[in-house]
């Protein structure tokens, strides 16, 4: 088949679209209010560009997007489309064909009825119970009333006289498409940019392209945070890399710690063993000491090498934020373990040493303070 015999069967079978029937398109232009789309033929489709804008009047798409639309008649020799049936555009055949091949529906919430609320699309009146409603989000039923909204036809009756509608169903479509959407573009590893929405005692959620991942407060940094708020505030942008997806349970975990230089990375080398430092306890545990040496650096002196009995109650003895002199006995920067020993038992050990083995400088004698006396 050539080209021409190919534009004519194309034409012929853009020429047998019904009214409702769904086609997948290309955007060949835009221009003012109008989307130009490429039917794969000499004509081409109209669509009203306001219906691919978002909340704030701008344009969701360019040329060159492949988008669906719905055929609904001739207008002035153009084929025209849309991506819902407008309430005004709909006749009884229009809302039987929506039904049978899921196609959106927009109508006006005229009123609160009994179960739900009377919604008018076109001439005809359908029935959107409570239940069906919005998505996710709490509100009075007044909220709904007078809106023009999107609706899947759920039951088409008695030639369309009892229709049943839902505004929800609507909504998990869009959202689905937006998972759909966020899944082939965040990807783990990838550093994105977000703003924090809230704080919890188990991290933050943030806000990225409208999805809420958690930042969990163990990725905020490697230094240790007890008070999230000290950090991070509501409405702060942050930079983070994506660590965790599950799109099954619409979740995403992200890091800002991922992104900071390790301390752990030069630890052997900034705490050689033997070097005396002098740290703040961090924590305390009933095995022992933490004490924070460096930002994101605690090392351990574990209950055996304090001067306590067994079965001390460490946490009467010791405080956080009290300061400690402590020596770097181990180092195991792999596993992020630093052993440490207080280093005022070994000076003390050391000092009684020295004292015990001073001598004197004349006889070579062990110094005796009452032989000094007497040499007098």
């Amino acid at each position: 088949m050539n080209e021409a015999d190919l534009a004519k069967y194309e034409q012929r079978n853009l020429n047998k679209l019904v009214p409702g029937q769904e086609i997948s398109t290309v955007i060949a232009a835009i221009s003012g209010d109008t989307v130009f789309l490429d039917l794969s033929a000499k004509s081409e489709g109209v669509l009203d560009a306001n219906e691919l804008k978002d909340k704030d009047g701008n344009l969701k798409v360019k040329e060159g997007d492949t988008i669906k639309a719905f055929f609904t008649g001739l207008k002035n020799g153009e084929m025209t489309f849309t991506t819902k049936i407008a309430g005004e555009k709909a006749d009884n055949s229009m809302l039987e064909n929506a039904y049978k091949n899921h196609i959106p529906v927009e109508g006006s919430v005229e009123k609160e009825i009994k179960g739900g609320f009377e919604v008018k699309i076109g001439q005809a009146r359908a029935f959107c119970p409570y239940s069906q409603m919005g998505f996710r989000q709490k509100a009075e039923p007044s909220e709904f009333i007078g809106r023009h909204l999107s609706f899947m036809i759920m039951e088409f009756k008695d030639g369309g006289k009892n229709l049943l509608v839902s505004n929800r169903k609507i909504k998990e479509i869009e959202h689905e498409n937006q998972l759909d959407n966020l899944s082939k573009t965040l990807q783990v590893g990838m550093k994105v940019t977000g703003t924090v929405k809230s704080l919890q005692s188990f991290g933050a959620f943030i806000d990225i392209d409208g999805f809420q991942a958690l930042l969990p407060v163990s990725e905020v940094s490697h230094e240790r945070i007890s008070d999230l708020s000290s950090v991070l505030k509501v409405g702060q942008e942050i930079t983070a890399e994506i660590i965790k997806t599950d799109w099954k349970n619409e979740k995403i975990s992200v890091s800002m710690k991922n992104l900071e230089a390790d301390p752990w990375d030069n630890a052997k080398q900034n705490f050689p063993v033997g070097t005396k430092i002098d740290g703040v306890i961090s924590r305390v545990q009933d095995f022992g000491l933490f004490i924070n040496l460096d930002k994101g650096i605690d090392g351990l002196v574990h209950i055996s090498a304090l001067d306590v009995e067994r079965n001390t109650n460490l946490k009467k003895i010791y405080k956080p934020g009290t300061k400690m002199s402590v020596t770097v006995e181990s180092v195991d920067a792999e596993n992020h373990r630093i052993a440490l020993v207080p280093a005022t038992s070994k000076e003390q050990d050391q000092t009684a040493e020295k004292y015990m083995n001073t001598q004197s400088d004349d006889d070579g004698e062990t110094y005796n303070p009452f032989a000094a006396l007497l040499k007098r």
